[in-house]
């Protein structure tokens, strides 16, 4: 798939896992430095907020807003993933109070072409496209969107409408 930085097309690693499909397994670094697996969250359903990296304004607008977002979500839990090392999610979440969401790194993981989210090209080579994947307790992927200018903001209210 093709997404944008500041306007320049950058092609990624592959395709998001397709709505109605069962979404793949991850097995991601928390804050913590403990694992955390799509096993580990069966039963619950997922958003997973992608991005570039916490260090960025926009990415940490992201990851403010999933953090509101996910205190009015039943049965949810928002997974914010990156290739940021653990300790800068936990730094920048320590740092802003965010306690309603989880924190994954995919820097020693496959996670980025499980779900074809790694950028091949342009400045930010090597590190994730931004993307949402909603996923039902099933593990039934219920919305994705590729966002097509990596330096714009997600579809928060489209995620959310997903899991309706």
């Amino acid at each position: 798939m093709t997404t944008a930085f500041k306007g320049t097309p950058v092609q990624t690693s592959g395709e998001l896992p397709a709505v109605g499909t069962q979404a793949p397994a991850f097995d991601l670094v928390g804050a913590d430095l403990a694992p955390v697996t799509s096993a580990d969250l069966a039963g619950r359903r997922l958003v997973l907020n992608i991005f570039p990296s916490v260090d960025t304004g926009v990415c940490a607008t992201s990851v403010r807003k999933f953090n509101e977002l996910a205190s009015t979500l039943d049965n949810t839990t928002v997974v914010c993933v990156s290739k940021d090392l653990p300790f800068a999610a936990a730094r920048f979440c320590g740092a802003e109070g965010l306690e309603n969401i989880v924190v994954g790194s995919d820097f020693r993981g496959t996670f980025a072409d499980d779900f074809g989210v790694l950028q091949l090209e342009g400045p930010l080579k090597g590190l994730l496209a931004r993307a949402v994947v909603v996923v039902d307790a099933d593990g039934t992927v219920l919305y994705e969107q590729l966002v097509p200018e990596i330096t714009t903001e997600p579809d928060y209210d489209a995620a959310v409408a997903a899991l309706s």
